[in-house]
């Protein structure tokens, strides 16, 4: 996968979207740091596209919570204590 930094794309944006309908894909980046994902698209494929990414974005957070759960020990909770808490956040939330 290449990577362009914001730099390029502001004084050659002509090359950046060569290469980008040449790769398909360009990272740009900020500082030398990854700041987000180019994807070349047309009116036909960008919905789809978008709704891949959409799909991508949830699976990545899903797998980071599970993650969480297991590292704070939340896994092993019994469903009386998953039942519990949200009766406690439901009441904190209502102010009783």
């Amino acid at each position: 996968m290449k990577y362009v930094s914001v730099r390029e794309l502001r004084s050659a944006p002509g090359q950046v979207w060569a290469a980008l309908a040449a790769d398909g894909e360009l990272v740009l980046t900020n500082n030398g740091r990854p700041q987000a994902l180019m994807v070349d698209v047309d009116g036909d494929t960008l919905e789809a596209t978008r709704e891949a990414l959409q799909q991508a974005k949830l699976m990545r957070l899903i797998a980071r919570q599970q993650a969480e759960s297991v590292a704070s020990g939340r896994h092993l909770m019994t469903d009386a204590a998953i039942d519990s808490e949200i009766a406690a956040a439901r009441t904190a939330r209502r102010g009783d």
